[in-house]
């Protein structure tokens, strides 16, 4: 480089007759920069992108995403299975997550902790936060159901499998949005579909027995002589008024 400065600077005795900041010497300042700012960048250390391995933070926000869906706990094995990494490197992908959730080396500690139990890793609500968390479940728990509500439900529980029209013919009244409550909070459902019709058959749901805190249908009391057994099967309209369904 040193050569090319001398030779600019020939250049610029020789042409010495031109006016100071005339053309020709813009022209040469233009050229002098050029060739130093690209000596420059033969010096500078190579900065390409070097290979570098994978950090293990996807891991542990996979492992995150999992256990924050989970409804039981889940081992390591089968955590290691969903991301598809070794078990080690599962292991201490969840250290990590505890840590972190823990507040450990200054990050902030979560209303919720990653545990260990009966073999296998979940998320709960930590102990001190029990109250609030009851506190906010019961003021959004559902509404009791209505009276119209419990009467569906009790003729589903004892005439199931049945459609919304043989529902509507033994209540005598419209139960399209009564079925649908029930259904929304999953104490009936769909049970298969007649191939003639096309109409839905209704059951009862596991939850509402376990509402009801029996093992079967079989433990409800005997109260069929107050319904129609539908023996001669159901009318599309019977019962209903003008006729609606």
């Amino acid at each position: 480089m040193t050569d090319d400065v001398h030779a600019h600077g020939a250049r610029s005795r020789a042409g010495g007759s031109a006016e100071p900041g005339g053309a020709d010497e813009i022209e040469d300042a233009r050229a002098l920069e050029s060739e130093i700012r690209a000596a420059a960048a033969e010096r500078s250390p190579d900065t390409s992108p070097v290979d570098v391995p994978p950090v293990a933070a996807p891991v542990d926000r996979q492992l995150e995403a999992i256990l924050m869906i989970a409804d039981q706990p889940q081992s390591l094995v089968a955590l290691a299975a969903a991301v598809g990494a070794p078990v080690p490197v599962v292991r201490q992908a969840v250290d990590r997550l505890v840590a972190d959730f823990d507040g450990v080396e200054g990050t902030v500690r979560r209303g919720f902790e990653l545990r260990e139990v009966g073999g296998g890793w979940r998320f709960y609500v930590r102990a001190e936060l029990d109250a609030v968390v009851e506190q906010f479940v019961e003021a959004e728990r559902p509404a009791r159901l209505s009276q119209a509500a419990l009467e569906t439900l009790a003729v589903v529980a004892y005439k199931q499998p049945i459609t919304r029209s043989q529902i509507a013919a033994i209540r005598a009244v419209n139960v399209d949005g009564v079925v649908r409550t029930l259904v929304a909070r999953g104490l009936i459902e769909e049970s298969f579909t007649d191939s003639e019709t096309g109409a839905i058959n209704y059951v009862t749901s596991e939850l509402l027995l376990q509402q009801l805190g029996i093992n079967s249908l079989d433990e409800l009391p005997l109260i069929s002589p107050l319904l129609e057994d539908g023996a001669d099967g159901f009318g599309q309209t019977e019962g209903i008024p003008d006729g609606r369904v």
